[in-house]
């Protein structure tokens, strides 16, 4: 996948939309539904009910991108369904997007060096 330069933010939506929403019905809804700006060039990922599609939204600075993924075999995994939106971590999410459990990518600690040499 193609993904935004630079540092991004990725917001994923704890409740299954209806699939049938394109940019102008998921835009909306991050705005009223996530309280977030669609046009902020941050991701929001969206899941189906039965869990193995996925849409994603981002603002690229010229429209908006839609993205479509249907998993082939298996599902996405997934929070329990909540009120409001969990923010990934880029590697999160690119672990997401696999197919694989985001939820067990965690970054390693780095400390910053007491002095230089």
């Amino acid at each position: 996948m193609i993904l935004p330069g630079g540092a991004y933010h990725v917001y994923l939506a704890t409740r299954p939309i209806d699939f049938r929403k394109g940019h102008a019905g998921l835009s909306l809804m991050v705005q009223t539904v996530l309280g977030r700006d669609p046009y902020s060039g941050a991701i929001f990922v969206f899941r189906s009910k039965r869990g193995d599609r996925i849409k994603i939204l981002v603002w690229d600075q010229t429209g908006l991108v839609l993205v479509y993924k249907h998993l082939e075999g298996g599902q996405f995994q997934w929070p329990r369904p909540a009120e409001g939106v969990i923010r990934l971590t880029p590697a999160q999410f690119t672990a997401l997007f696999e197919g694989l459990d985001w939820k067990a990518v965690r970054a390693e600690r780095r400390r910053q060096p007491k002095r230089a040499g």
